[in-house]
């Protein structure tokens, strides 16, 4: 039977979580992109932020505790899809779980070094683990979407859409009790408050720092302009 599994505020984390990842990416060598790089950057790790509190507070398949495989159980499942009965899990799957964890780790550091890039901390250096973490963080996405088209086609189920309308295969024991409505819908309006610039608040986590960013590229290319002339 189809069970209510996933609530609303991680399927919109999920999906807004791809769309800033996806756009910052996009926009991460582009220097008239720069605001809107960094307002999708700090959308991601607010995002990221915020799973890490739902992981513990949230219904029953968001917690970490209903995810937490060991290597042991990860080898399992991946063994099981070659055979004529691969394990079916209601909530994530061994081999996912661990995708989730890379991608919520490697975008903490995206997010860190972002911020000291942005805000001239500690130089070059941030500059290459931001570039890091990002390729990395893209690797990881790229074999979770794989394996979401795996798992789908091996267990004759929609997982894309079980992350639009929170329903899987399941036994009703297996179901949450609620959607979690109102909390979904403040994260929403969290994010599309930064984005409106609401009270300023994007203003002056971004603006500032990308301004000071392209004044100093500005600064940096007259001096190469200079040099030249001389």
């Amino acid at each position: 039977m189809r069970i209510l599994v996933w609530d609303v505020p991680t399927r919109v984390f999920h999906w807004l979580l791809a769309l800033s990842f996806a756009g910052a990416y996009i926009t991460a060598e582009s220097e008239s992109w720069a605001l809107t790089h960094a307002t999708l950057g700090y959308t991601f790790a607010g995002l990221i932020l915020f799973r890490l509190v739902w992981g513990v507070v949230g219904t029953r398949h968001a917690r970490f505790s209903d995810f937490a495989f060991g290597p042991r159980s990860v080898m399992r499942y991946l063994r099981s899809l070659l055979s004529s009965k691969p394990e079916h899990h209601v909530g994530h799957n061994p081999a996912g779980s661990w995708a989730i964890y890379a991608i919520l780790l490697g975008g903490l550091a995206i997010g860190l070094s972002g911020y000291a890039l942005y805000n001239d901390i500690g130089g070059e250096a941030f500059e290459e683990v931001h570039e890091f973490f990002g390729n990395a963080v893209l690797l990881v996405v790229i074999v979770h979407i794989l394996g979401v088209v795996v798992s789908s086609l091996l267990h004759r189920e929609n997982l894309p859409r079980s992350m639009v309308d929170g329903y899987k295969q399941g036994e009703s024991a297996q179901a949450i009790r609620g959607p979690r409505w109102i909390v979904g819908a403040a994260l929403a309006a969290a994010v599309f408050g930064f984005w409106l610039n609401v009270n300023g608040v994007r203003d002056t986590l971004v603006g500032a720092p990308v301004e000071q960013l392209a004044d100093a590229q500005s600064t940096g290319q007259a001096g190469d302009h200079d040099e030249d002339d001389d």
